[in-house]
């Protein structure tokens, strides 16, 4: 089965060839014999009932710094691709919101992943409050009053902006900490949405676990660990990636939300786990593949793709 694949990204020429999951995933489409073409979100375009995508086809290598060959230029109908891969970086933000409307319009001839209307109304910080025994206390507010109340009732918390991403603006807050106020006054300055706040767990020094899975099944998982003097784990602000397993609390944890997950069409995801709880559920541009390929050995983007060309091929009868 040879797929037409379009990767809905950032700029491909400047991603980090041994870090990034699109460029691992686009590496192995082409190993499959998929052909693959490329554009930016800011080159998707509604115009009178279709949808459509300036960018080029795209060739892939494993080269630094001459690890992609561009084709011309062209505007290509989406419905016209197999594949569609919703793969830009948050933020979560309008924009990213108005790119999944565009592209629920064409998920009836052309397969979507992650779903865009799934993706749209499961953000990362927010899905996990459909399993609240599995998460540790959370509270969703832009009320002073109630997060103050919250630490008083938690001592150590975790405050971070409800559509954020990558580790950004996320603080940690001691009972004693007197820069609650002002914190606040910045995220308004901001924004006018609601922060999110959880009990702070400090068993995360010893790391934030990534378990990725395929279909809403977990296929590995890599161990994050926080920089020295560092409250967050992301690599994008320091976090160390190293070889980790599953624990029986965390397979209960991905056999209490897989179902969930295959049943929305969020067929690449990436969950957040420490100690044993869960903090968030990525479903925008989960990471972590080639990190858990090189610590295990396990071809996470095969078992993307074997997934997809099942859907696929079930689509086409």
């Amino acid at each position: 089965m040879s797929l037409y694949v379009a990767l809905q990204m950032d700029p491909i020429e400047d991603v980090a060839i041994d870090a990034d999951s699109t460029f691992r995933i686009g590496i192995e489409a082409e190993a499959r014999g998929h052909r693959l073409f490329q554009y930016t979100v800011d080159r998707l375009t509604y115009r009178a009932g279709r949808v459509y995508a300036r960018g080029r086809p795209v060739t892939l290598r494993r080269e630094q710094g001459n690890h992609v060959d561009f084709g011309d230029w062209a505007v290509v109908d989406l419905k016209e691709f197999d594949v569609v891969w919703l793969r830009q970086d948050p933020p979560f933000d309008m924009g990213y919101v108005t790119s999944t409307h565009l592209l629920d319009r064409v998920r009836d001839d052309t397969l979507v992943v992650n779903d865009p209307f799934w993706v749209r109304n499961s953000p990362e910080k927010l899905m996990v409050l459909d399993f609240p025994d599995l998460t540790p206390e959370t509270l969703i507010t832009r009320d002073v009053a109630e997060i103050r109340a919250f630490r008083e009732a938690h001592g150590d918390i975790i405050v971070k902006p409800l559509y954020g991403n990558g580790g950004a603006g996320v603080f940690h807050l001691r009972p004693d900490d007197p820069n609650l106020s002002s914190l606040m006054e910045q995220f308004a300055g901001i924004n006018r949405e609601p922060v999110i706040a959880q009990r702070y767990l400090p068993e995360v020094k010893s790391g934030d676990k990534r378990i990725i899975l395929v279909d809403g099944e977990p296929i590995g998982a890599i161990n994050r660990v926080p920089a020295q003097g560092e409250a967050r784990s992301n690599m994008h602000v320091g976090g160390r990636p190293e070889k980790t397993g599953l624990t029986p609390r965390e397979r209960e944890i991905c056999a209490a939300i897989g179902p969930t997950l295959r049943e929305k069409g969020l067929l690449f995801t990436g969950i957040d786990v420490i100690d044993g709880w869960l903090t968030e559920i990525n479903v925008t541009s989960p990471t972590g593949l080639q990190e858990l390929e090189r610590f295990d050995g396990v071809n996470g983007a095969a078992a993307i793709w074997d997934a997809i060309e099942r859907k696929v091929a079930a689509r086409q009868g």
